[in-house]
């Protein structure tokens, strides 16, 4: 299906993207979508022809754990609500911990790496494959953008990617600015990756904007698109004409005219890169692949310790795990802090408001010592029940506005220090 040139819709931009020309479809967080009640920006693009593909971000199909029925019956339903052609989600994990463990199941609140190995490549293929018998419409997975490496991995990205079609069928979403990320970060060639992954099982493309800051590609969704992230562009552009290229914005969104711009210089790009490349003829790729194989438990098992040890490692303050950069990890764990507390200040305006200038280093505080555990709502509560708990903030008309806010939306009263003795003890046992 040919998509054309489309851009990510986000609440906060629903006008410009209604207004901006030349957009053939658009992306929505599938998440942020209510089944009960679409909003009438999505309506009224639907209402003229243009496209809406739900993009998924907390299956966590990377994960060791097979996917989730309740978020694969959301997904379904979202896919069905849009009358979308296909629905898309990401090779990464989100999520750690739990029964098979034997230990609290962590949230990162991020997309993580899934090790290139053999071993997780067994277990992403049968996520794989029960969630494209979960859905209504064809799955495509997108390749993530890291600050890390798993130590001892056996397959390039290409050829991790070009395995996982060939074993499932499988279409790829192709992130050239996570190629890019991956390329400053970790040292991997996009041009290397490009040749080796199937280009004919491109459903569409990201493009997007990040920011180096010492020597660390971040890929932020809150930049303008950069030269080196176009140059890969055109190179994917070089060997096929993709049939969709989505632009992608998250956060500190500019004028219209400056979207539009980065929009005409994305066509630009695969006007001028475009040269005599063909669509390749597809590869034969069954339906249901013979030979697909259960992984074992113990493989489930082995994949469950290392993330999870990954992820304590990340927001709860564990041991750096062996092999890892311990650098990079800090990183990395400064990063997820940061989108944490930006994410609750979204969710809960209030919070920073009440807060002042004291929001950001309260929060990063909490956060240190209290990994996600749930959505970010639960954790906007959370960090403010803990704040009364401690007597905080200093201010006492700004503690009685904190009160109110988390009386409006968790209960009668702020829990007590018996109380969170006793729930203490009781996460204790749990987690034993």
């Amino acid at each position: 299906m040919k998509l054309g040139i489309g851009i990510g819709w986000r609440p906060e931009i629903a006008e410009a993207v209604e207004a901006l020309p030349g957009i053939d479809w658009v992306e929505a967080v599938a998440e942020n979508i209510c089944t009960g009640h679409l909003p009438d920006s999505l309506v009224r693009l639907r209402e003229r022809g243009v496209t809406v593909v739900p993009h998924g971000v907390s299956l966590g199909l990377g994960g060791a754990d097979r996917p989730d029925p309740g978020r694969l019956a959301d997904l379904a339903a979202r896919a069905e609500l849009l009358s979308a052609p296909l629905v898309t989600e990401h090779i990464a994990f989100v999520r750690a911990g739990g029964p098979r463990v034997s230990s609290p199941v962590l949230e990162a609140g991020h997309l993580l790496p899934v090790p290139r190995t053999r071993d997780a490549l067994d277990v992403l293929c049968e996520n794989v494959r029960v969630a494209q018998d979960s859905l209504p419409v064809p799955l495509a997975l997108e390749n993530i953008a890291a600050l890390i490496s798993w130590p001892g991995e056996e397959l390039t990205e290409g050829q991790f990617l070009a395995e996982l079609v060939e074993r499932t069928g499988v279409r790829l979403l192709i992130d050239v600015a996570n190629l890019h990320t991956n390329h400053v970060n970790l040292g991997e060639d996009p041009a290397t990756a490009l040749d080796e992954l199937p280009v004919e099982a491109i459903a569409y493309v990201h493009v997007a904007g990040g920011v180096e800051k010492d020597g660390v590609w971040h890929d932020t969704h809150a930049h303008p698109v950069t030269g080196p992230v176009l140059d890969v562009l055109a190179e994917l552009r070089s060997r096929v004409d993709p049939p969709g290229v989505l632009l992608e914005r998250d956060d500190d969104f500019p004028p219209a005219t400056e979207l539009a711009g980065e929009l005409d210089m994305v066509r630009a790009t695969l006007d001028g890169a475009s040269g005599d490349a063909e669509r390749p003829a597809p590869r034969v790729r069954p339906s249901a692949p013979a030979g697909a194989s259960t992984p074992p438990d113990a493989t489930r098992d082995r994949l469950a310790a290392a993330q999870t040890a990954l992820l304590g490692a990340l927001v709860a303050g564990g041991p750096a795990p062996r092999g890892f950069d311990r650098e990079r990890l800090g990183v990395q764990s400064r990063a997820l802090a940061a989108k944490r507390a930006g994410v609750v200040a979204k969710v809960a305006p209030e919070l920073p408001e009440i807060l002042g200038s004291g929001y950001r280093d309260a929060f990063l505080s909490y956060a240190g010592a209290r990994p996600m555990s749930g959505k970010y709502r639960r954790d906007a509560l959370d960090f403010a029940e803990q704040l009364l708990i401690a007597g905080r903030p200093a201010d006492a008309a700004a503690r009685r506005r904190l009160t109110h806010w988390w009386q409006d939306r968790a209960g009668a009263h702020p829990p007590r220090r018996t109380t969170r003795l006793v729930r203490a003890a009781r996460a204790a046992l749990v987690g034993r």
